[in-house]
């Protein structure tokens, strides 16, 4: 290879033989584009399509509805995944969806693999959406979740005191933001699990750029979740919305000192690359430890995608041993 190549000069190239397929075949489609729907259109989109690509259902010894109190008053739907009826440390699991799509029922093949890959137990959140409930409305059920899990996971056979967080996309922004809020209050976690987290208020990275059309997450469709998510422009430099550069109250960066140990996992040819490894640098100069992995060839949404893409079982496999690690080590 040239000592000149330049591997971005087309991005398309990039892709292994496998994604280019199935992004070529999303384009053949010729679907309505998620940012030219209502939002009550994109979440019925979503929910048709999410389920597409994914692996076979992983059958589980117990797979149960339940609901989780938000500090409103609210029932929070949530769904427990375990493989057995011990009590097992658990992963608190944030679906992605840009804040706007997404539910229970578009990850329970990933929460499914993951309970039966990492012998634990997962507790998946059905937080409420925009445009109906806008930020920080996703942050606040998702720590008084976690919050929650802790003190009375013990109800439900849950080992609430070993505990990790982790989500994809907008679950992978939530779980962030929690980490960092527990690290806060003094909860103990053992891991923060995040797929190609949303880390940043803005989209001015090269990746972003990059990657802005035809890679499954169009830069048209983040400004349109944002645009339903945020009540004001401020709103994208809070650090709840940031975890990568917004400010506190005072003024300052968010310290990102102490909070858990991170699992990352990146797509390649994603708009959101670049953030999730300036995160990761982050989190690294704080002292945290991280283990950064880069899916080479993939796009967004690439874990869902396990029928067509290879990547995505490597990647559930990844993520699965570092929450085996985490949650069943002794200390």
């Amino acid at each position: 290879m040239s000592p000149h190549f330049d591997r971005h000069a087309n991005p398309r190239a990039l892709l292994t033989p496998a994604t280019l397929k199935v992004v070529d075949s999303i384009a053949r489609a010729g679907h309505v584009p998620m940012h030219a729907l209502s939002a009550t259109q994109a979440k019925a989109a979503y929910a048709a399509a999410a389920n597409v690509l994914e692996l076979p259902v992983q059958k589980l010894a117990r797979v149960e509805d339940f609901s989780i109190p938000a500090r409103d008053g609210y029932a929070i739907p949530a769904r427990h995944y375990a493989p057995d009826h011990t009590a097992l440390p658990v992963l608190l699991y944030l679906h992605g969806g840009g804040f706007t799509v997404g539910s229970l029922a578009t990850h329970d093949g990933l929460c499914r693999r993951l309970a039966h890959l990492a012998g634990c137990a997962v507790v998946a959140l059905d937080y409420r959406l925009a445009p109906e409930y806008k930020f920080p409305t996703a942050h606040e059920d998702s720590w008084d979740a976690l919050q929650w899990l802790t003190r009375h996971g013990a109800e439900r056979g849950l080992n609430g005191q070993r505990m990790a967080i982790g989500g994809d996309s907008a679950g992978g922004t939530l779980s962030a933001a929690c980490a960092i809020e527990a690290r806060d209050q003094g909860l103990p976690l053992a891991l923060q699990l995040l797929f190609y987290p949303g880390c940043a208020g803005h989209q001015n990275t090269p990746s972003h750029r990059r990657y802005a059309k035809g890679f499954v997450l169009d830069e048209t469709n983040i400004t349109y979740f944002f645009d339903h998510y945020i009540r004001t422009p401020a709103d994208r430099d809070d650090w709840r919305f940031a975890p990568l550069d917004g400010v506190r109250p005072d003024g300052l960066e968010a310290d990102l000192a102490g909070t858990a140990p991170a699992w990352i996992g990146l797509a390649e040819c994603d708009p959101l690359v670049d953030e999730g490894v300036q995160y990761a640098d982050r989190l690294r100069m704080a002292g945290v430890p991280v283990d950064l992995e880069i899916y080479r060839g993939v796009v967004h949404e690439f874990i869902k995608m396990g029928r067509a893409i290879p990547e995505a079982a490597h990647a559930h496999a990844d993520a699965a041993r570092a929450l085996r690690a985490a949650l069943h080590t002794t200390t």
